[in-house]
């Protein structure tokens, strides 16, 4: 046996006998309560330069943080952050998808592709899916490698491509989307143990996933064309292999192409309000009394309402124009449907929300950030190869554990707050995560995915197996990962900007209150607002 076919069944050993990410989560909060009963009673400690509090570590176990646990634990799960941000999307795009408009969208974008063409559409359409949700994998993919055998091209080239848009490319979009609502949603109470007043917002990463398009897709168009179908040769078709379903290629019919337009129009007036709603004097999406590059915070903020009316009013047309609706009952029943395929998550979120709670009212968090950013500080190693260091921590925990909110959720408490010491944004540090959780999709067979993937491949090759498709998708993780990690590093050394009024660095307020005596757990929990100092400036420690 060679040592990569080794390597990939030790890693399918060691990933298949990982617990599920909710028993995941609860061994985590065991490990913490042990931790901070040990870092209580040896006295952990740090000054929060920020804020300039004293932070102590502070049991769990403790009276006040039971009462916490317990009384509040209902408040615990509603006020954390991602989960109200991804359910107020899902009432929207649940429409969207149910009514078939998402569907149909791609369809018709790769039905359409010229086949000069045909592999950037389906790498840009890919992508842009990921507002699909699941709809991307069972509707991108498959088609993908019928759009290609129609074309008189290799059916699993176009399958290859469309599993390294939509999986691979994870990462990429031209829009910010719930994605983006859900791991930015983690990222902000992340960086708030280090300056309560810090805010994320879900247009964060726009621009650095609109760069991931643009880096991607040549990327998968040349391996395609150059490595991958050369490779698979050509297409012949077998006994035995099923042929393509005549609604997978035939045009989009009339009352599809009306509910499109619809849709269409949908999308314009919904613009054209934000826009109107924008500029109006005395907008409430504009705050004149901050600093310019601040004063459109709050429209950025809209960002979740906008994108959650926009797919349930452009949903709701397509479904008029296409038939797919007959009442306003049926959106009712479709929204009930979405929030329904949300329930994996909200269990998730609860056991991810505690976690989170915890860590913070331990105190552990900030103090374990101020302490190792002290101690890479004085590595003095560059921006670049710090994040480059976070890239690669989550292509790690990647091939395991495939919930991208899971694995940030346990991470963004230590790094967040670790790299606004070390003067990075949450937004850059975020973006490194995603990066990471992106490229290494393709290259584990534990993604959940990857059967289905397989399965679709075999409608085409009947011996197409397990090896055959990592074989033919390792070419793009890696490919995926080395313009990653350059990708990463030239953002910080270019300094280029994240989204709008986003950076790469941060840069710490000056302390706006004194250091005064240790704070019960360091900082306030999610659950209440941060706790002000009550001692003289004069105490304050120099920075």
């Amino acid at each position: 046996m060679s040592l990569a076919s080794r390597a990939l069944n030790a890693v399918e050993r060691i990933g298949n006998r990982l617990p599920d990410p909710v028993f995941l989560f609860l061994w985590l909060i065991g490990g913490l309560i042990v931790l901070s009963m040990v870092g209580a009673g040896l006295g952990w400690s740090a000054v929060n330069p920020v804020t300039g509090d004293q932070l102590v570590a502070k049991s769990l176990l403790s009276a006040e943080n039971l009462e916490q646990l317990i009384i509040g634990m209902p408040r615990t799960l509603a006020d954390f952050p991602p989960l109200g941000i991804v359910i107020t999307i899902i009432y929207g795009a649940s429409v969207a998808e149910r009514t078939g408009m998402f569907a149909t969208a791609i369809r018709g974008a790769l039905l359409n592709a010229p086949r000069s063409i045909l592999t950037p559409v389906v790498v840009i359409t890919g992508m842009v899916s990921h507002h699909a949700s699941d709809a991307s994998y069972v509707v991108v993919i498959p088609l993908a490698a019928v759009i290609f055998a129609a074309a008189g091209r290799h059916p699993l080239a176009g399958l290859a491509a469309g599993f390294a848009a939509v999986s691979g490319g994870y990462a990429g979009n031209l829009f910010p989307g719930a994605s983006d609502a859900l791991i930015l949603g983690i990222t902000e109470p992340a960086a708030r143990l280090i300056d309560p007043s810090y805010s994320v917002n879900i247009a964060g990463n726009w621009f650095f996933i609109v760069g991931v398009v643009f880096v991607f897709t040549p990327i998968v168009w040349f391996l395609t064309d150059r490595v991958i179908e050369p490779r698979l040769g050509v297409w012949k078709p077998s006994e035995g292999v099923a042929a393509p379903n005549a609604s997978e290629k035939q045009p989009l019919t009339a009352a599809e192409k009306r509910g499109l337009k619809f849709a269409g129009l949908a999308l314009l007036g919904m613009i054209a309000l934000w826009a109107l709603l924008t500029f109006i004097p005395g907008s409430p999406f504009v705050d004149p009394e901050v600093d310019p590059e601040q004063k459109f915070n709050p429209l950025y903020k809209s960002l979740v309402a906008f994108f959650a009316i926009t797919f349930f009013v452009t949903g709701g047309a397509y479904g008029a124009g296409a038939g797919t609706i007959q009442s306003h009952r049926d959106m009712v029943t479709m929204m009930r449907d979405g929030i329904a395929q949300l329930a994996p998550y909200i269990v998730l979120a609860f056991f991810a929300a505690h976690f989170v709670a915890m860590f913070n009212w331990s105190g552990l968090g900030p103090i374990l950030a101020v302490n190792a950013a002290a101690g890479l500080k004085t590595l003095a190693l560059p921006a670049p190869l710090l994040l480059i260091c976070v890239v690669f921590v989550s292509c790690f925990f990647d091939l395991f554990i495939g919930s991208a909110s899971a694995k940030w959720s346990a991470l963004a408490p230590i790094v967040v707050p670790m790299f606004m010491l070390l003067g990075i944004s949450p937004e850059m540090t975020t973006a490194a995560y995603r990066m990471g959780d992106s490229v290494t999709n393709i290259a584990t067979p534990l993604m959940s995915y990857f059967p289905l993937i397989l399965t679709f491949a075999q409608r085409w090759d009947p011996r197409f197996g397990l090896g055959s498709l990592m074989a033919t998708m390792l070419p793009y993780a890696g490919a995926f990962l080395v313009a990653g990690l350059a990708m990463v590093a030239a953002w910080v050394a270019f300094d280029l900007p994240l989204g709008p009024d986003v950076g790469v660095h941060y840069e710490p307020p000056p302390p706006a209150v004194a250091a005064h005596e240790p704070a019960d757990g360091g900082v306030a929990g999610p659950h209440s607002p941060p706790q002000a100092a009550m001692v003289a400036p004069s105490t304050a420690p120099s920075r």
